[in-house]
């Protein structure tokens, strides 16, 4: 069996799509999956299945939230190793990344797209888009930025869910085998 993190888009934000986390543990285990945990209440979810196909887990969770909760929410499931992989690729110093946020990419963002936007440019914060994340860091804090999930997908075209650093170790402690 392998294990699982499933990152859930926009649920419990701001009091939109509310989704209380033991049931959605309850709904998931009879869905299937096996020792579901969660962390906080913004839409994380540790799993093991014997299940390899992404596409099939994440329609799973998908369908399970929509019967269960009546929401459509966008569904990104990684491996320990991917998302490992996209945490250790993170280009800022270790004092900048610790401050940053992962924005993880559902797919590839458009070259053209990624290279219009990288021109942009905002006094104390910085960005650097990969393949399936961007990286951002604002010194004034992600509240107060220019940049944030909402602007990167309007102007990627793509869906996009955001974790800070301490959320990212999180995940990767409890997804370590």
């Amino acid at each position: 069996m392998k294990t699982y993190i499933a990152l859930l888009r926009g649920i419990n934000v701001s009091g939109q799509k509310k989704v209380p986390m033991a049931e959605l543990r309850q709904l998931l285990t009879a869905k299937g999956l096996n020792e579901v945990q969660t962390y906080i209440q913004s839409g994380n979810v540790i799993f093991k299945s014997l299940e390899e196909d992404l596409q099939k887990l994440e329609l799973t969770i998908h369908e399970a939230i929509k019967e269960g909760f009546g929401y459509e929410v966008p569904i990104l499931i990684k491996t320990h190793n991917a998302l490992q992989r996209i945490f250790e690729d993170c280009p800022f110093s270790e004092k900048i990344k610790q401050n940053s946020y992962f924005m993880l990419l559902f797919v590839s963002a458009n070259k053209d797209l990624v290279k219009e936007i990288s021109r942009l440019s905002y006094p104390e914060e910085k960005f650097y888009i990969s393949n399936d994340c961007i990286y951002f860091h604002s010194s004034k804090g992600y509240g107060q930025s220019k940049f944030n999930n909402n602007f990167f997908e309007r102007k990627l075209k793509v869906i996009a869910t955001a974790r800070n650093y301490k959320t990212m170790l999180k995940l990767l402690s409890l997804s370590a085998d």
